[in-house]
């Protein structure tokens, strides 16, 4: 029964949550012991928030996902998990999320709860509507950069913004894209009839490209170089092309890719990607 909860807790996908670190790392004047606590905790927040989350996801989908070859495995949708029993975790989630958001600050609490509505009207039927369900899914990753950014005093820069949209719009749209591509339609997810692979593979590629743009005009810029003190953060391009390149090859080539969040987990060459770009970035600005 524990495993059971783990599952439906789905403590892999709390790997999001370092949207919530992001702005702290990005301003290296503001770390301090007391600001990596505060981010820190902030982050377990956003954890326990996004389990409430999955939870309330599966009570709503459990009769579609019984459909899906691998979602019908769900704790909820294969009654491993009673509904009852699942409404009564994801509440004490949610209102653990809340207290512990308020109690930090009110900002924060404000930012936290923002999430757990906007994400309660995706559940409850706003992810049925194509192009806005993906949508909504990168504003829930825009507001925990907001919220991060908020425990240290801060104010996120645009960059780190449009970078976070680009960024959740492709795990977004790479989602849809998976449901496609295992054959599934309307009775899994409504919103799918709004889309094609072809379509995904455009808009996968459009953003991508404008996200390798963006970060070249990011690492290139005058004043991000003096405010980082380093001149040679475009180096760092070189592992987030050869990251986009990977996943494009395996989803378009390979036709392996499946849900971003479990390729970047489990493809070799990404990881070393992001582990390579997160040394090195942090080598320029904190070495």
């Amino acid at each position: 029964m524990l495993a059971q909860i783990v599952r439906l807790l789905r403590p892999k996908e709390w790997v999001k949550n370092a949207f919530v670190i992001a702005p702290l790392f990005f301003t290296p004047n503001a770390v301090s012991r007391n600001n990596c606590l505060l981010v820190l905790f902030g982050a377990m927040l956003f954890c326990a928030a996004s389990s409430a989350v999955y939870v309330l996801n599966d009570l709503m989908d459990c009769e579609a996902d019984r459909l899906h070859p691998k979602k019908r495995y769900r704790p909820v949708a294969s009654g491993a998990v009673k509904p009852w029993q699942a409404a009564i975790i994801g509440t004490v989630f949610g209102i653990v999320a809340l207290s512990g958001g308020f109690f930090l600050s009110v900002k924060f609490g404000t930012y936290l709860a923002a999430y757990l509505v906007i994400n309660a009207g995706y559940s409850f039927g706003l992810k049925t509507i194509s192009i806005l369900d993906i949508l909504l899914i990168a504003v829930g990753f825009v507001i925990r950069v907001f919220a991060g950014a908020t425990l240290i005093g801060g104010t996120p820069s645009p960059w780190i913004i449009i970078a976070t949209g680009l960024i959740s719009l492709f795990l977004a749209a790479g989602k849809r894209r998976d449901d496609l591509v295992q054959q599934l339609d309307s009775n899994h997810r409504s919103s799918l009839t709004g889309y094609s692979i072809e379509f995904l593979d455009t808009l996968i590629a459009i953003i991508l490209g404008t996200l390798i743009v963006s970060y070249l005009m990011y690492t290139t810029s005058e004043e991000v170089m003096q405010r980082l003190s380093s001149r040679h953060l475009y180096v760092t391009s070189a592992f987030v092309v050869a990251g986009i390149f990977r996943y494009l090859q395996l989803a378009m080539v390979a036709r392996t890719s499946g849900s971003p969040t479990d390729v970047v987990l489990r493809d070799r060459f990404i990881f070393l990607t992001m582990i390579g770009w997160l040394f090195t970035f942090g080598y320029f600005v904190y070495g």
